[in-house]
């Protein structure tokens, strides 16, 4: 009798996303690398979404697993219990950030915090309407889909939160149609999924003194851009603001499940009554992802990755180019490569695959292909991947 394999059951028993699944069957993970069941290496050009900001299978995240998973796993529902993984985790971003975002609410991925963020708005301002931008991504989740700045995604779930107003990002006349109804706006300062699309400062700047004028609250997504990407730890240090409320994920964790809001104490602390329990997770603050977390972080503040994010921005900006990539887009180690089309995008991306790169293209940009790095990437590794992102471009022009 034939036995079934791995590739078999994935198609028979996990839920698909898509049609036509990249297809790795994943054997190890190191560094930059993903290795296949068959032997091949890949360099990973994504990060795993912007989550392995460190690389895969970092000695320290790992030993920090194994210490903790030692000592103990998932005890009771989030905020109970006094976790030290927890506690100190919280501790150590907190003394990166400004005083007025002190008090962290641990989730279980970005868009729980998207979420809980939205609840926090409508519970400090009493009011309903929350405010995002076209081409925004916060989460797939109901209420992070209400939020989603592209059509074609929420139709078929319609109908989706009320009261939601969704304004032209960079766009200075849309500032006015903010109003003392607001509760809330979300924005992000690179928007992901168009493609790389860094907001204007002075926009930014202008947001910022608008929402504080009406007592609105400006939830900054920092998800995808935050834990060094741009060239800082959060992106919001190079704009010159403070958000009312921070979200954070993918990276937090270290490569395990984790996300959280971070904002000021007295404001969070309006979750606790009338009623009590205003926002509650099981799994948030998972102590074996926080562990995981807090090791990851560590390393970033030691490595120095963060502070060459910005050379290896030059150096793709000078050495990654092609007669067939029509625009490129970028915000520190994070890039996008236009095309013709999403037909021939597909077929950039698949040539990459087979050539040993992992790459994809963007939710809301499918002309466009993902150039998004572990921050660990040396020069000598990205030449590498620069030439056989090349090659899969002239394999796919020569048709």
């Amino acid at each position: 009798m034939a036995t079934i394999t791995n590739r078999q059951l994935f198609f028979q028993h996990l839920a698909q996303t898509s049609d036509k699944p990249i297809g790795i069957e994943v054997a190890t993970a190191n560094g930059i690398y993903i290795h296949d069941t068959q032997g091949k290496a890949f360099i990973d050009m994504i990060a795993g979404f912007s989550v392995c900001n460190i690389g895969h299978s970092h000695p320290a995240v790992i030993k920090a697993i194994q210490e903790q998973v030692e000592k103990y796993m998932h005890v009771i529902v989030y905020g109970e219990f006094v976790q030290a993984p927890q506690v100190q985790y919280a501790k150590a971003l907190t003394s990166l950030l400004p005083t007025t975002l002190q008090s962290v609410y641990f989730t279980n991925s970005g868009a729980e915090a998207t979420e809980g963020a939205m609840k926090l708005a409508k519970r400090v301002t009493g009011r309903t309407k929350i405010v995002a931008f076209e081409g925004a991504y916060h989460g797939s989740t109901q209420g992070a889909l209400s939020v989603m700045g592209d059509e074609y995604f929420k139709t078929a779930f319609r109908p989706l939160l009320p009261d939601i107003l969704h304004l032209r990002y960079n766009n200075f006349e849309d500032i006015e149609l903010l109003d003392q109804t607001v509760a809330c706006v979300l924005v992000e300062l690179v928007q992901a999924e168009t493609g790389i699309t860094p907001a204007n400062k002075e926009w930014i700047a202008a947001l910022k003194m608008k929402c504080a004028s009406l007592c609105v609250l400006l939830i900054v997504d920092e998800i995808q851009s935050g834990f060094g990407r741009t060239g800082t730890l959060f992106a919001f240090e190079q704009y010159d603001i403070v958000p009312d409320i921070l979200l954070v994920g993918k990276a937090l964790g270290g490569g395990l499940p984790l996300g959280a809001f971070i904002a000021d104490t007295k404001m969070m602390g309006t979750l606790t009554e009338n009623p009590v329990l205003g926002h509650i997770t099981t799994f948030g603050g998972n102590p074996v992802a926080c562990a995981a977390g807090q090791a990851a972080l560590n390393i970033l503040e030691n490595s120095g990755w963060i502070h060459s994010v910005k050379e290896k921005e030059t150096y793709l900006i000078a050495h990654l180019h092609h007669p067939a990539i029509l625009h490129r887009n970028h915000c520190g180690l994070w890039m996008s490569l236009q095309f013709e089309s999403a037909a021939i995008t597909k077929k950039v991306a698949a040539a990459c695959i087979e050539n040993g790169i992992i790459t994809d293209w963007f939710l809301f940009a499918e002309d466009r292909i993902r150039v998004a790095p572990p921050l660990c990437i040396t020069i000598d590794e990205l030449i590498i991947a620069i030439e056989k992102i090349i090659k899969s471009i002239n394999q796919v022009v020569a048709g």
